[in-house]
């Protein structure tokens, strides 16, 4: 039997990089995105595994979208055997000035998103690890979680609040055997990084550019993570935050004010 994985945020990035990595390694993968026109742009992409790639328009924080998305699905499959989600959205701004929807907006589509991916798809996984198939869960933190960057902090924390979100949520599956994780990637070469990258649009954000190990991260650096988590290699954990920030962390000096 085919394993079966729902991939949010997929149609590019990290999304789109764990698509071709479980369709190639013989997965069927049901790729959401906001945008249809990207979506069509992922299938040429990976029109190699057609047979196994399934498309939907899903805007992850609208509730509706997401409960007819589900239901969709649930209309086709039984069950299926991972949630990835990789959605996600930066706004920039001082937390004094930030308006309420740029604010609402990261949360809503950062950490809504995913509990609302989640609630919509524990029906369709319990029934895979009480088969004893693989049944997993896995989200996007980010190390902005971790460390502070004037100018990012909505994003910084919709994304701290995702980790703790992934902790209570590994707690409460643990019982029906299915594994809750969370990927923290540092700056990645991704679409979202370019837009942030131009010095007129950052403010004074600027995103963390080279890692302790000499570059940025491409998306198959944080889809290999992904992979493994749905392995049985990783069968022993759950409620983990894993960073795949090449080291950015670890060598992170506080910044000072003087004095």
């Amino acid at each position: 039997m085919t394993a079966i994985a729902v991939i949010t945020g997929a149609a590019s990035g990290i999304g789109l990089a764990t698509a071709r990595r479980l369709l190639g390694e013989g997965w069927t993968v049901i790729a959401l995105d906001i945008s249809e026109d990207h979506l069509a742009a992922a299938r040429e992409t990976l029109s190699n595994y057609a047979n196994r790639l399934v498309t939907l328009v899903c805007d992850v924080a609208s509730p509706a979208q997401v409960e007819s998305v589900f239901a969709q699905i649930k209309s086709r499959h039984s069950s299926i055997n991972a949630l990835i989600c990789c959605a996600g959205v930066l706004r920039l701004g001082s937390l004094e000035n930030m308006p309420v929807e740029e604010f609402d907006l990261v949360f809503n589509v950062n950490t809504r998103g995913p509990w609302l991916c989640a609630r919509a798809a524990l029906p369709l996984l319990k029934p895979a690890a009480a088969a004893g198939q693989v049944a997993r869960i896995v989200l996007l933190s980010s190390i902005a979680a971790l460390r502070p960057k004037i100018g990012g902090g909505a994003y910084a924390a919709s994304k701290a609040a995702l980790s703790q979100l992934t902790r209570v949520l590994a707690v409460e599956c643990a019982g029906s055997g299915i594994l809750v994780n969370a990927i923290a990637p540092g700056t990645v070469d991704t679409p979202m990084i370019h837009a942030v990258s131009n010095p007129a649009q950052t403010g004074q954000y600027r995103p963390s550019g080279a890692s302790p190990l000499g570059r940025v991260a491409m998306p198959d650096d944080v889809a290999s993570v992904i992979w493994f988590l749905l392995g049985d290699d990783a069968r022993y954990i759950t409620g983990t935050t894993i960073p795949v920030d090449g080291g950015t962390i670890a060598a992170f000096v506080p910044p000072t004010t003087g004095g």
